[in-house]
């Protein structure tokens, strides 16, 4: 009986030491892993109320997470009871793979990265501009660190790596106007002013401003013109092109010159017919939809947009600086209560601001 209390004794207080002992070396890794959710818990908190209406804040965001999280796998790691040379390989292991990792995508990674900060530093093009490199044309809806996001003339969005920009002429369409081209071929049997007549007409009637026009090709069946107007709203330039060609149709053909194929071969000579269409009428006229800008570049819209109430946030940030400043170096009381109401309507415009831009991007976000 004695025996086998003592061996019970023995037994419990075995089991004590052994919980002692898990406690004792495991506790050391629970704290770290509760030290690194706490840590990623506050920074995310902290990350995103600074993030919100603020420009490139979310790219920041998840850079910082990224180095939070995988600092604290490592840490967890090194933290787990184990021998020391288990622990240098481990070590030796994730270094390793890091090194590898970093080398395999650093060419890609780096030098988009640095090309993006470079574009940034020209800022030659803002979000909402019309853009175009190489065969791409569209509108510019997103600026990255690694990437820029163009909507083309078919609604579609295309990415752009930043070192492609980089490396690459970009056309810049200018926001305060720009100039509007048509093209067309005719031949040498009608006299040049009186296409150059024509063809300024047709710019006048497309609503553009400044026409001029250029003889651009002497060909072998026919000569090249270029008409030009002035557009003061570049954000139609598609509508434009399009009411240009239209007016161009029309103006020829009012003036008897018949616009044909620099390939056609013209049996005028034998046969008389000149191929110009004959009037007809109709019911009702057809008219251009000036609104098809909203319709294909709808994210760039709505991208410029959400870019020109950051702007807007910015100043009304200043001006609660300028206020705040204005409170602490007055002394006379009434003067304080105007400024200290000033102030808290700023705010409360920021809030609601703040709360806008977050809602529009989050929309913008599901397109």
């Amino acid at each position: 009986m004695y025996e086998g209390t003592f061996n019970f004794i023995i037994r419990e207080e075995s089991l004590n030491m052994d919980i002692e002992n898990i406690l004792e070396n495991w506790l050391p890794t629970v704290f770290t892993i509760l030290v690194v959710c706490l840590i990623y818990y506050v920074a995310k908190l902290i990350l995103s109320r600074q993030s919100k209406g603020k420009a490139d804040k979310s790219l920041i965001k998840s850079i910082t997470l990224f180095v939070i999280a995988l600092s604290g796998i490592v840490a967890i790691l090194l933290a787990i009871p184990m021998p020391e040379s288990v622990k240098g390989q481990i070590t030796g292991l994730i270094g390793i793979v890091i090194s590898a990792v970093l080398a395999l995508s650093s060419a890609t990674f780096i030098g988009n990265a640095l090309a993006g900060i470079m574009l940034r530093a020209i800022n030659n093009f803002k979000t909402g501009d019309f853009i175009r490199v190489n065969d791409v044309f569209g509108r510019v809806t997103e600026r990255g660190l690694f990437h820029t996001e163009v909507q083309t003339e078919t609604r579609d969005l295309l990415t752009l790596p930043n070192m492609f920009l980089a490396t690459n002429p970009i056309r810049v369409t200018r926001a305060s106007g720009t100039y509007v081209e048509g093209v067309v071929s005719l031949g040498y049997d009608v006299n040049q002013n009186k296409i150059k007549e024509a063809l300024i007409n047709a710019a006048k009637n497309a609503g553009l401003e400044d026409s001029f026009v250029r003889v651009t090709e002497l060909g072998d069946f026919s000569v090249v013109y270029k008409v030009y107007g002035l557009l003061k709203d570049a954000k139609t330039i598609i509508s434009a092109q399009s009411r240009l060609n239209s007016s161009l149709l029309d103006s020829l053909h009012e003036a008897g010159i018949e616009i044909v194929s620099p390939k056609f071969v013209n049996q005028n000579q034998v046969t008389g017919t000149t191929f110009i269409p004959k009037k007809i009428r109709i019911k009702e006229e057809v008219k251009e939809d000036n609104a098809v800008e909203s319709k294909i570049f709808d994210k760039a819209e709505q991208a410029e947009s959400i870019e020109k109430r950051k702007e807007t946030l910015a100043e009304i940030d200043e001006k609660i600086k300028e206020v705040e400043v204005e409170i602490k170096a007055n002394s006379e009381e009434s003067d304080l209560d105007a400024l200290k109401v000033k102030s808290e309507k700023l705010k409360s415009i920021k809030e609601k601001m703040i709360v806008n831009i977050d809602k529009k991007v989050e929309e913008i976000s599901q397109c």
